[in-house]
């Protein structure tokens, strides 16, 4: 049974360090089901692209805007989550969109310093009132790309972000002089651990090169209260409808063919959050 949502004291952790990580959030039997489903998913398998690192390697990835009543759509929608989020946030959220990271075993791609502000400020989002919570499917290791996160660096505020491969990458003028000052912390995760994570904190994550895979859901809700200004590829304010944890195991493995709500798949053509910006030439050109 999920572990209920963070207590109030965390907030002042989430504040000072950008991030706040719940150990065994899920348990064993709900974890399953999730890696169970999205593993023997077509459809997620299907919607899946892929985003150059700028290192030879690609991430792959499934997004989606709405959260459904799928197995995934439980986990965005349960009391646990949602209630870490509002109350990290103070106030109501809304679901802004979920993806799975599918960084698979020998092959899967890094991902550059960055923040997720630095791709969303260009949506219409006024405010940093974003949070995202990172679930732990897999296992995550330092040998198979954990994420890693400048601890703190979210007080920096946004920071400009340009075009590395397919990826939006922070300055790394302002990266290295962060590195010098701030704490690295790779964030090692048991499956069912779920990390807490501010819009403007700097992270990042290696590429796989070990035998295991990394796979992680991570749903991201925007302060209802940040509603964006205009229409973008992710949604403005879409009331969230919780649902208690037990929906979980009651949804069993319920995939994406097995409901017909309209989730508004995100293609990669379709997401000009990174594309948007300036290209790194340097880096483009060596």
């Amino acid at each position: 049974m999920a572990a209920g949502p963070l207590k109030k004291q965390t907030s002042q952790e989430y504040e000072r360090d950008g991030f706040v990580i719940a150990r065994q959030m899920f348990d064993a039997e709900e974890i399953d089901l999730l890696r169970r489903s999205a593993k023997e998913d077509r459809e997620l398998d299907q919607h899946a692209f892929g985003r150059g690192d700028g290192e030879g390697g690609t991430v792959r990835l499934s997004l989606w805007n709405h959260p459904g009543d799928t197995i995934y759509g439980m986990f965005a929608r349960c009391e646990t989550i949602v209630n870490s989020a509002e109350m990290l946030l103070d106030g109501e959220v809304y679901h802004y969109h979920s993806k799975m990271i599918m960084k698979d075993a020998k092959v899967g791609g890094a991902w550059a310093w960055h923040q997720d502000y630095g791709y969303w400020y260009q949506n219409g989002v006024l405010f940093p009132l974003l949070t995202s919570a990172f679930i732990a499917v897999d296992p995550a290791t330092r040998e198979n790309g954990c994420m890693q996160v400048l601890k703190g660096s979210h007080l920096m505020g946004r920071i400009d972000h340009i075009l590395t491969g397919d990826q939006a990458g922070a300055d790394l003028e302002r990266v290295r002089e962060a590195e010098n000052r701030l704490e690295l912390v790779y964030v090692e995760m048991d499956p069912g651990d779920v990390l807490f994570f501010h819009s403007n904190l700097l992270h990042r994550s290696d590429q796989n090169r070990s035998d295991k895979p990394r796979w992680a859901m991570i749903c991201c809700y925007n302060a209802a209260r940040n509603d964006p200004y205009k229409e973008a590829h992710h949604p403005r304010y879409t009331p969230l409808h919780k649902v208690p944890d037990s929906a979980i195991r009651e949804a069993g493995l319920r995939r994406f063919a097995d409901s017909k709500a309209d989730v508004a798949w995100l293609e990669d053509a379709k997401d000009q959050s990174a594309r948007s910006l300036k290209t790194d030439t340097h880096t483009a050109a060596s």
